[in-house]
């Protein structure tokens, strides 16, 4: 039984929200601080890999023949053993100082003291490809004391080229001393037992007060939006999301709908090339607002795009097409691509279009974790789309690359020197392989071997600067396809959303205001927050704090109705309140018993002389109302009721604070006057 105790205002101390940075796409997502009922909350820290495009992958004598090539930028080449002290850009608030983390399920915080909430088992195995990546590199190019590059120092005190000055200083030139060194296997394994794994919809409690719940955002496998409930309201938490998934879950609306407060972050918006995309959007020029407010279903089917599903699908086709293609002329194919979703679908186009070539093409997947996160991917039907769940249940497998590996049409191998992947080699082939920044990984020495074949295929992701991460390589005779994924939530969309999700305060990034033109009359403010800048939300006092009782406790209380025009049914007992799973609850010792402990009535509010007065007529006693008089003879604040009859007595009644005075010699007449009393104030 949920009860308004005694309208209790139990404020919720206003919200802070700090935007530590606005992300970088797919592989860099936005990061956020939030303070809330007194606990910090990090939502995503990013593993920000895109300064490492400025160190060569290989030596300076395997690239010398693009030195004309680099004239812009002469530090480009520096040595590949300077190219392992890959850094994470330190977030200005620390993942330590944060009481939990809320993140992605391909990031984690090795580094991090505070419960990690996140669906991890694919983050833990993207962190470990990570380090053996950067240990193998080190092997074979780094030094073996590498604690801190001489580069830095050296940058420091010499003019860098500008476009190595951005990368590695920041626009504002004060960003080198937040290098960092990446975290080891160790690290990985003190994060992993921080870490609480939570399933979609699942609620996770902190601390007997916040409750956390993973949310679907249909991005890829996994990603997730935040829903955080607390005992004053709720706060969403949306980033990076597709309404409509051909391999995960789709897009979690009901989960987020009646949110106090919605944390807008997905910054994909801005990185569009839809050119409606670049101006101001008028939610009335947008065909789905003219749908009724009560229809939300047909609002969110408004939004799931099939259109824009089509031509994700007709994308990975003709990514295979090209690949089939180059095969087919005798050249190999290179895909790099990192989303986990886009590359399971592609494994399965490619396996399935090779089917037909007279010529066996292999398929070769090459990572150290490839074998475990395929076996993995098979294991999680309730993260993806329907119809792939609906396959589950008829009995096949979730993933098409399960029976191609079988037939060993894929083949999966640990890294590039594996002796089983020496012995099978063959080309043409197409090879699935770490790492999107074409600066670590097995990438790396196929990129080398095959960039002067003009047949050959790489196949990369938009997000990379190209004509920087192919540098080292020139000069490139093999084709290049750069392949742009939805990665977001365009911003014509943004309005239906809201509509539908009806929150009462929206938090937009200043950059997507300027953007955007919302209706003026709408039923949600809308506040901006800035990057590296405190936001301070306003106090909720709109509604009491709700405490949860037990029905037997409250059918033994003693329930009386105040006098006041509140109208209310209150009753009086001794306990403590407590906070458990995010509510408020009541405990009462199982000792006493509330409806028979006797206690003296508390009163409150300020007695009205006349009704007082009248009262005391009722009762057979005689007075009168006079003003109280001041010391210098000046009538006072307060009113004073002289009693003659039966006995004499003096009732002094102070209009503000100072209570009331009853002064007589008859104890009798006292208690009679207190009866009075009790009668014309609220008490219990």
């Amino acid at each position: 039984m949920l009860l308004d105790f005694l309208q209790a205002r139990l404020l919720f101390k206003s919200m802070k929200l700090t935007c530590l940075r606005k992300g970088d796409g797919f592989q860099c997502p936005p990061c956020h601080m939030l303070n809330l009922y007194g606990f910090s909350i990090l939502i995503d820290c990013p593993l920000d890999l895109s300064a490492i495009t400025i160190f060569s992958p290989i030596p300076h004598d395997a690239c010398s023949h693009a030195a004309d090539e680099v004239s812009e930028c002469p530090n480009m080449s520096l040595e590949a053993e300077n190219s392992a002290q890959k850094r994470q850009r330190a977030i200005d608030k620390q993942p330590s100082h944060s009481d939990l983390v809320c993140a992605e399920p391909w990031i984690a915080i090795p580094h991090a003291e505070p419960r990690v909430f996140s669906q991890a088992k694919i983050g833990q195995l993207m962190m470990e490809d990570l380090v053996l990546m950067h240990m193998e590199f080190r092997q074979f190019y780094g030094p073996q004391d590498c604690s801190f590059p001489w580069w830095i120092t050296q940058l420091e005190h010499e003019e860098a080229p500008p476009l190595l000055n951005n990368i590695a200083f920041g626009e504002d030139g004060n960003d080198l001393g937040c290098w960092m060194p990446l975290y080891s296997f160790d690290d990985i394994k003190d994060c992993v037992k921080k870490i609480q794994t939570v399933k979609f919809a699942e609620e996770a409690c902190y601390n007997g007060t916040l409750i956390i719940k993973a949310l679907s955002s249909g991005l890829d496998i996994g990603t997730s939006n935040w829903l955080i409930n607390e005992p004053k309201g709720s706060i969403s938490y949306v980033s990076g999301s597709i309404f409509l998934s051909q391999h995960t879950m789709d897009f979690d609306y009901h989960g987020l709908k009646g949110s106090d407060v919605i944390l807008y972050s997905d910054f994909s918006c801005l990185d569009s090339t839809d050119g409606n995309d670049n101006c101001s959007v008028d939610p009335t020029s947008n065909g789905v607002s003219a749908l009724s407010d009560e229809n939300k279903d047909d609002l969110a089917d408004s939004l799931s795009n099939h259109e824009e599903n089509l031509e994700e699908m007709e994308k990975l086709a003709f990514i295979s097409s090209c690949a089939a293609d180059s095969a087919n002329a005798g050249g190999s194919t290179l895909i790099t691509i990192s989303r986990i979703g886009t590359v399971l679908q592609l494994l399965e186009l490619i396996a399935n279009s090779l089917g037909s070539f007279s010529q066996k093409v292999p398929i070769y997947v090459i990572s150290s974790v490839a074998e475990e996160l395929l076996a993995y991917m098979n294991t999680v039907p309730e993260w993806l789309c329907q119809q792939r769940q609906d396959n589950f249940i008829s009995g096949e497998p979730l993933f098409g690359h399960t029976k191609f590996i079988k037939d060993r049409k894929i083949l999966l191998f640990p890294a590039i020197y594996s002796p089983d992947l020496i012995m099978s080699w063959q080309e043409p082939c197409i090879i699935f392989a770490p790492h999107w920044s074409l600066r670590l990984g097995p990438s790396v020495q196929i990129l080398r071997r095959w960039c002067g074949d003009p047949k050959a295929l790489l196949v990369l992701e938009d997000g990379i600067a190209a004509s920087l991460a192919l540098l080292p390589f020139r000069p490139m005779a093999m084709k290049v396809l750069q392949c742009s994924f939805l990665s977001g939530i365009k911003l014509q969309k943004l309005p239906t959303l809201l509509k539908i999700l009806q929150p009462k305060i929206v938090l937009l990034s200043d950059t997507i205001s300027q953007r955007i033109s919302l209706p003026e009359a709408k039923p949600y403010a809308v506040l901006d927050y800035s990057e590296n800048k405190t936001l301070h939300l306003p106090k909720n006092t709109d509604n009491g704090e709700e405490v949860e009782m037990t029905m037997d406790l409250a059918s033994n209380l003693k329930w009386k109705k105040t006098k006041g025009e509140e109208n209310l049914n209150i009753a009086r007992l001794e306990g403590e309140v407590v906070m458990d799973n995010g509510k408020h609850r009541l405990l009462v010792g199982s000792e006493r018993d509330p409806s028979t402990q006797a206690r003296p009535t508390k009163h409150w509010g300020s007695i009205d002389p006349e009704m007082l007065l009248e009262s005391l007529t009722k009762m057979g006693i005689d007075g009168s109302i006079e003003r109280e008089m001041g010391e210098n003879g000046s009538e006072g604040k307060g009113r004073v009721i002289s009693i003659t009859s039966p006995e004499n007595a003096v009732v002094e009644v102070a209009e503000t604070g100072g209570g009331t005075v009853v002064t007589t010699d008859d104890e009798d007449l006292a208690s009679r006057i207190l009866i009075a009393i009790d009668g014309v104030l609220d008490g219990i």
